[in-house]
């Protein structure tokens, strides 16, 4: 039996992990108030505080959760999610207050605001404006389309719906839009409610049998942006009420924002009259990111941070961190964080090993062909050379560094490697010495080997 500093721990410990993967917004506002309660066979409990928070990690983070734990303890098997007695959000009841101008309150959190009343905050990042969106080929629609909707009083598509993955910018859009908005027409009431917070509110309303309450709150508004709406759809009651909210917005011509992980189409637990009106609108999507993106992203951030990260690092970053931008800039900021607190200077070395755990993620199986034609491109000859008998150096060192790669990246036996090569074994035997000893030797071929090593495992090339 686990005792309750250890249980402590090690949910600490999962936090910090998945503060890596997820947004750190959803680490310090959701799972920080979730705590461990106990620990029955192999069963934890973890208590809740909320249903949206019960629901939200059940729907999409649960699963984590339990793997996470199994590598903390194998013999936990499970966890279960339990409300708090006092789940119910107490939210007071104030119908004077209004939602027209900005309340700016001390917040633990860097650069932010809440900007709303006090029976319901939504919080804007000052950090997520257009200024300091960097837009590349995979953005660059959705980009224009939520300036036009910022910086022009009458636009022809409402709502604007705009659906990417996870850490790919829609939100910072979404912000974005409502700075923006109120920058150029101050009296306007500009609402930005996270799914969560409509959830909630609706939820706290609809307990007190209140529903009008929450009517008038959210239909003062001008501008309506609601951010991640598939977590409010699939529940009748709460999907109900976003359809009434949603015709009310749209009969008035207020403009309504809307941003979701999928299209229209593959939204889960939608009713066909709400997916087709929302579709009636215009519909963009954020792709991932390119490589150049990246970087672009990078050095923007590290100017922001006031940083000196080299740029072999950057470009070492935006090649291997293909996921979405919050983990990019996530490993950004652990190797900055760990050059001040440990000493060590910011180098290739130091952000291998410090980023370990996040780079091994990004491996990928790599087979035999992809290693002899990224070997060919790298190194500017044809495969057709590369495989070839002749015994120039400027051919045949190339084959056996890549004879070489497919030994170490690989599963595959030596007898396997030479029908590859359409040689015997003990060519790459011999090759597979050279290189080894090459690499001790002479270091700019061990930076060659270690550039295309890099490429293989991203798996970054055409």
């Amino acid at each position: 039996m686990e005792n309750a500093n250890t249980l402590q721990m090690q949910w600490a410990e999962i936090c910090t992990q998945l503060a890596q993967t997820l947004s750190d917004r959803f680490v310090m506002r959701w799972l920080s108030k979730v705590v461990p309660g106990s620990i029955e066979d192999d069963h934890v409990n973890l208590l809740v505080p909320s249903p949206c928070i019960h629901e939200l990690i059940k729907q999409n983070y649960l699963e984590k959760i339990v793997s996470l734990w199994k590598e903390k303890n194998t013999n936990i098997h499970a966890v279960n999610l339990t409300l708090k007695a006092d789940a119910m959000p107490q939210i007071p009841n104030n119908n004077s207050l209004t939602i027209t101008q900005p309340v700016t309150i001390t917040s633990t959190c860097a650069n932010q605001v809440i900007d709303a009343t006090e029976q319901m905050p939504c919080y804007l990042d000052k950090s997520h404006t257009f200024d300091t969106f960097v837009v590349g080929k995979s953005n660059q629609f959705a980009y224009a389309a939520a300036k036009k909707i910022a910086e022009e009083d009458t636009v022809s598509f409402n709502p604007l719906y705009i659906h990417a993955g996870v850490g790919l910018g829609k939100t910072h859009l979404l912000h974005a839009i409502a700075w923006r908005i109120k920058e150029r027409h101050p009296e306007k009431n500009v609402l930005y409610l996270s799914s969560e917070q409509f959830f909630q509110r609706f939820l706290h309303d609809l307990s007190m049998k209140n529903t009008e309450n929450f009517r008038n709150f959210v239909r003062a508004a001008d501008v309506l942006l609601i951010d991640d709406i598939q977590f409010i759809l699939g529940k009748p009651h709460t999907q109900e009420e976003f359809f009434h909210t949603f015709n009310a917005f749209i009969a008035e011509k207020k403009m309504v924002i809307l941003s979701a992980n999928s299209m229209p189409a593959k939204l889960q637990g939608i009713n066909d009259m709400l997916r087709t009106r929302i579709s009636q609108g215009l519909v963009v999507d954020i792709a991932p990111t390119d490589e150049n993106l990246r970087l672009g992203i990078l050095q923007g951030k590290n100017k922001e941070m006031n940083a000196t990260v080299p740029n072999d690092v950057l470009a070492f970053l935006a090649k291997s961190i293909t996921s979405n931008v919050r983990e990019l800039e996530g490993a950004l900021k652990r190797i900055v964080a760990h050059a001040e607190l440990i000493g060590n200077p910011i180098n290739m070395d130091t952000t291998q090993q410090v980023l370990k755990d996040i780079l091994h993620t990004y491996e990928r199986p790599v087979k035999a062909p992809e290693i002899q034609q990224v070997v060919a491109d790298y190194y500017k000859i044809s495969l057709d050379d590369l495989q070839s008998t002749r015994r120039d150096r400027a051919f045949a060192r190339p084959r056996q560094i890549a004879m070489y790669l497919t030994k170490t990246l690989t599963p595959l036996s030596l007898p396997d490697i030479a029908l590859c090569f359409k040689r015997d074994h003990t060519t790459i035997i011999h090759a597979v010495r050279t290189i080894e000893g090459l690499i001790q030797q002479d270091k700019k071929m061990a930076g060659q080997i270690a550039e295309i090593t890099t490429t293989l495992k991203a798996g970054n090339y055409a």
